[in-house]
């Protein structure tokens, strides 16, 4: 819709994850109900497939079927709504002392007709509570947010219209809101309380649990409901309103607790004395749902309860569809309405029923820490987080996403589960791509929560991690990078063209990295050609340079980054530069980030920046110091890389340098800047390649949907992926590097590295296959001889006996055997792999083509990969190879 400039005539405060079929199923109202009223009334007809599979097409009174019974007679399959032209809209905030002046606003502008969209407004409360909200945390550090506004702990009413109703609209709302001693606020907070407006329990991040009260109330009657419930409740409360064009509000109460306090359920019959509040002043539940059934004749009217009645029968004899809502009088609704009677008592208990003051409060539980233990419990499990997460839409599991993730987590420290290896391969597979942290309504620090629970989990308890980064591990602490290329071959990447600006200490020292140093040289060679292009001298670490170290900080191998770490930062200080120059934006997020918490951590003095490419030549372009020159004919594109955009806000300087290329033709994708979406590089494409691919191709897609024919990136790991995902796909488009093609306007004629990333990439991704379980168990069963042979006398003995023994005996020792054998290899192990180790390795090369320097260090990274590897490992492998090993004593 918002292609074509169009977009809903009206939208619940839920609306980043809510379906519009389950909001015509549950009813109601909320942004823009002022003017449209409810969602219902927005609905011009709708698809729905009956019990027995037949579909019917309801519109008119028919939706009276449909609509508000929580989805009793069918399933919602597509639905025709009003929709509106999309345009920029002007939102006014009036502050007001009390509900009587609040209230005169509300029913003034109904009198007058006051043409405006949504009508909506907050309690004292809910302003103190937004006031007292945590600072925004990134990287684990909090950010100070230098224009987040204080709000007047007031009524604050938040009223919107379309610019070209302004001069309709201002001068009424001036005198009305002159009128009722209304304040006019800020522009400023007008805009954040707009920009909010699908926050509505973004306060249980400091409860952390609330418990909701929605009710509906006639307009005549909102400053007395609002004074009572006020008077009732002795807790801290959030009260949101919303206005209909039928005169009415709809009341969203949130209650602040903790549902780990016994006496929780206590405040929870509060929600009730708000209902019977609302009941007093003609006033009515929200929805019936599973627990308000009682009510459902005042909800929806006699007649209507009636026809649905009869429909249910007609249609869903058996209570098929949701059995126990709507109009199934369950002993819970029932007894909901006996409480009622006793609404006096309950409120005194309710309120009685004492918790702390609102803020967080970290206290480590069962091993898990104290920030991680109240994130857990303040999520909102609202799902702004899931369709966005790539680890769901690549996978299609919601415990993949972060929703999923504290979900687990709960249910954890409540005792109800345990972490498994398959569960800490769900936390180790984040991309780290940090969308989940912008999309949160309570702005949780996902991402770093995961990178916390990754060291805890991998280099704490001692799970696995993903077993390809073990390789990686080793390689670099033997030769200082992730792609097992030989140290002293680190710097065959620099061309004769750039000796001249090398130097043994500058204001800048070149971090090319792992990848564009040993895979894709050529995107080292073109930074290296454009920075002396822009007049930039630099140091160069060299062959002291070492791998930056992400792999092992996102993998949990925590110990091999500290020891990175402190390599790197030594050898950065010995060039005497502050400015240390990027290829790579994972190289740039552990310079500029990560380095310094670790530097702080250990009390060592870190006063180094680090900086991409490409903000360096933005900055000498904008100075008039730098110049393109050559056209090339590209339709292009721009993928933000996760570690720049979202984890850097490194947005602009890309797009600078691409803008400068002749004939680059830039466009955006639909999703860009923060809201890029990722490639599904590195941990996913570790993980599962398959997953990946799935996730590449849906970020090309959007590119091709664009109208480009290139990707741009400036990250030597989404090329990668997003090359590999291309192919895989069959996709046609192509993926570029920035500085190669900055460098090919320069006029240079850099060699394209493709066929190598094709060769290093065919070696990862073998490994990758082998080291799954079942491709270990393949391996292992290329070697049950050796095996067998390495083993001590009595159990080789006994094996060669099963091998020999009469048909009639084989089978039942071999079963016995499967029995046994699984508890007998960990004691095994250590002494079968020296022995079979030589043939392993064959094995290994036999299934693998590798480059000659890899094959050359494989006899020292495969025994100490499989020495920590194969304990983790084996209750996985096992189910895989006891039946290879079965048919090989069958003899087959």
């Amino acid at each position: 819709m918002l292609q074509k400039n169009l977009t809903l005539a009206l939208y619940p405060t839920s609306a980043p994850s809510s379906t519009v079929g389950g909001w015509l199923a549950q009813g109601g109202a909320g942004i823009g109900s002022y003017e449209f009223g409810y969602f219902r009334d927005n609905v011009l007809s709708a698809r729905v497939v009956l019990p027995d599979g037949s579909v019917k097409f309801m519109q008119g009174s028919g939706l009276d079927l449909v609509s508000d019974v929580n989805g009793i007679t069918g399933l919602i399959s597509e639905i025709s709504i009003r929709v509106k032209m999309l345009k920029p809209m002007h939102v006014k905030a009036i502050a007001f002392g009390n509900p009587d002046h609040l209230a005169g606003l509300m029913k003034d502008l109904f009198s007058r007709k006051v043409p405006l969209w949504s009508v909506s407004f907050i309690n004292p409360d809910a302003a103190r509570l937004k006031n007292n909200l945590p600072p925004h945390y990134h990287h684990g550090e909090p950010v100070t947010d230098e224009h987040r506004p204080i709000l007047p702990e007031k009524y604050i009413a938040i009223l919107s219209c379309t610019n070209d109703r302004c001069d309709l609209v201002q001068a009424d709302v001036m005198e009305i809101a002159q009128k009722n001693n209304g304040e006019f606020l800020s522009a400023e907070i007008a805009r954040h309380e707009w920009d909010a407006r699908f926050e509505p329990v973004r306060a249980k991040r400091i409860a952390p649990s609330l418990i909701p009260s929605e009710i509906i109330i006639p307009l005549e009657n909102l400053d007395k409901v609002i004074q009572e419930i006020t008077a009732e409740v002795k807790h801290p409360f959030i009260l949101e309103g919303f206005a209909t064009n039928s005169q009415e509000f709809v009341l969203l109460g949130f209650i602040l607790h903790d549902e780990r306090q016994f006496n929780f359920n206590l405040a929870y019959a509060l929600s009730l004395s708000i209902l019977n509040t609302a009941q007093k002043y003609q006033g009515r539940p929200y929805a019936s749902g599973l627990y308000f059934i009682g009510f459902v004749e005042k909800i929806l009217g006699k007649d209507r309860v009636k026809k649905l009645t009869a429909f249910k029968k007609q249609v869903d004899p058996n209570k098929m569809m949701n059995p126990g809502k709507v109009l199934d009088n369950s002993f819970l609704s029932r007894g909901i309405e006996l409480a009622g009677t006793f609404d006096p008592i309950l409120k005194i208990f309710g309120n009685l029923a004492k918790t702390k003051d609102p803020g967080e409060v970290f206290k480590e539980r069962k091993g898990i820490p104290g920030d991680i233990v109240w994130y857990a419990y303040a999520c909102s499990q609202c799902g702004y987080c899931v369709d966005q997460c790539d680890q769901y839409y690549g996978r299609g599991w919601e415990s993949q996403s972060p929703r999923g993730k504290w979900t687990f987590l709960k249910l954890l420290l409540e005792g109800e589960v345990e972490f498994t290896q398959r569960v800490v391969d769900t936390f180790l597979a984040c991309t780290t791509c940090e969308l989940c942290n912008r999309t949160c309504q309570l702005d949780l620090p996902n991402e770093s929560s995961w990178l916390k629970l990754r060291g805890l989990l991998v280099d704490g308890l001692g799970y696995r991690t993903f077993p390809p980064f073990e390789i990686m591990a080793n390689t670099m602490r033997q030769q200082g990078n992730i792609w097992g290329g030989y140290a002293k071959d680190r710097d065959k990447w620099i061309i004769d063209e750039v000796r001249d600006s090398i130097q043994e200490k500058a204001e800048y020292a070149f971090f090319p990295g792992c990848t564009s140093s040993f895979v894709e040289q050529d995107i080292a060679q073109s930074t290296a050609l454009l920075l002396k292009e822009a007049g930039i001298k630099y140091a160069y670490l060299g062959n002291k340079e070492q791998c930056c170290g992400i792999p092992m900080l996102v993998s949990g191998r925590w110990e091999v980054f500290n020891e990175t770490a402190a390599k790197n930062i030594a050898a950065m200080k010995q060039t005497g530069a502050k400015t240390v120059i990027t290829t790579c934006p994972a190289c740039w997020l552990v310079g500029e980030i990560y380095y310094r918490h670790w530097a702080k951590d250990n009390n060592i003095e870190y006063d180094l920046h680090a900086k991409h490419y490409a903000d360096v030549l933005a900055e000498k372009i904008e100075a008039g110091e730098f110049k393109l020159a050559k056209e090339l004919n590209l339709q292009a594109t721009y993928h933000d890389p996760c570690h720049m955009g979202r984890a850097g806000a490194r947005f602009e300087g890309p797009r600078t340098l691409i803008n400068a290329i002749p004939g680059s033709n830039f466009r955006e994708m639909r999703f860009h800047h923060y809201d890029a979406h990722c490639c599904g590089a590195v941990i996913s494409l570790v993980a599962d390649p398959k997953v990946a691919s799935e996730i590449g191709a849906s970020r090309i897609e959007e590119a091709i949907e664009c109208g480009a024919d290139t990707i741009i990136t400036a990250c030597p790991c989404c090329r990668v992926q997003l090359k590999i995902s291309a192919k895989g796909n069959h996709l046609p488009i192509k993926i570029r590097d920035l500085s190669t093609l900055a460098a090919e306007s320069l006029g240079y004629d850099i060699p394209c590295s493709d066929p190598v990333i094709d060769e290093k990439w065919a070696v990862f991704d073998g490994m990758i296959r082998m080291m799954t379980p079942w491709g270990m168990a393949d391996m292992m069963a290329g070697l049950i001889p050796e095996m067998i042979e390495a083993m001590p006398d009595t159990y080789r003995n006994m094996m060669k006996m099963v091998m020999n023994a009469p048909e009639v005996f084989k089978e039942p020792m071999i079963s016995m055997m499967k029995s046994v054998i699984p508890s007998l290899f960990p004691g095994l192990l250590p002494g079968i792999m020296d022995k079979v180790m030589p043939r392993m390795l064959e094995k290994v090369s036999e299934a693998i083509p590798m480059p000659e320097y890899l094959e050359e260090q494989m006899p020292n990274l495969m025994p100490k990969t499989m020495e920590v590897l194969m304990p983790k490992m084996l209750d996985e492998i096992i189910p895989y190879f006891m039946p290879k090993m079965a048919d090989y004593l069958r003899g087959k």
